[in-house]
């Protein structure tokens, strides 16, 4: 029997992408290689507990949300997210993946709406994004940089003109680094270059304490 292991699965509202705003129930599930300079979830990257794959959807479906969002850690680290993937899509939710650039995409479910996180310069993790997930995204799909300098901003600029994103993809969104940049700085740039991406803010660490978990 597939199992994952799991950190928390929880009910919340969306802070983030293009479903922000909305009741969302977060599965996060536990285990990341990358150790992003900015990682605002760190807690989840040991701590977790076994639990079946319909243990899992019998808990998601007990919230009576119609969104949920497999995250993490990074959630393809393990093999069976992909299975629980497709059980919650066959189950009837609308279903997000939030996940770094650094894993293939190709064999989630097309049904998912995958949120693909590319590693800016000041993440420390910038080489460990796969060029060829970017072939694989979809209108569904939306992808996240977070932009924590100008040259994190340049960088985010030039990769999308390289690959046209803005036309590729469902939405293209920079995030500030929390703390460390002024929003507006970002939304300056923006604006000068009419750069065709959406700005946001995550939204939960307004509502609640930044480091708040189970939010």
């Amino acid at each position: 029997m597939k199992k994952l292991t799991v950190h928390e699965i929880y009910r919340s509202v969306q802070g983030e992408s293009t479903w922000a705003g909305l009741p969302c129930v977060f599965v996060r599930l536990t285990f990341c290689d990358l150790r992003c300079t900015y990682c605002d979830t760190e807690y989840a990257f040991y701590e977790g507990s076994k639990m079946t794959l319909d243990e899992i959807v019998a808990k998601v479906r007990d919230f009576g949300c119609p969104l949920v969002e497999v995250t993490g850690g990074e959630p393809l680290l393990q093999p069976a997210c992909l299975p629980l993937l497709a059980m919650l899509c066959d189950a009837g939710f609308t279903v997000l993946l939030e996940t770094s650039g650094a894993h293939d995409i190709a064999p989630v479910d097309p049904r998912v709406h995958r949120i693909m996180d590319l590693k800016t310069p000041s993440s420390g993790e910038c080489s460990r994004n796969l060029d060829t997930n970017i072939a694989h995204l979809t209108e569904r799909d939306e992808v996240k940089f977070v932009v924590g300098s100008r040259e994190d901003y340049e960088w985010t600029r030039e990769k999308m003109r390289e690959h046209d994103l803005a036309s590729t993809v469902r939405a293209v969104l920079l995030s500030p680094v929390f703390g460390k940049i002024a929003p507006s700085d970002i939304v300056a740039w923006m604006l000068e270059d009419k750069l065709p991406a959406r700005f946001q803010l995550q939204m939960h660490k307004f509502i609640w304490e930044p480091r708040a978990r189970g939010v």
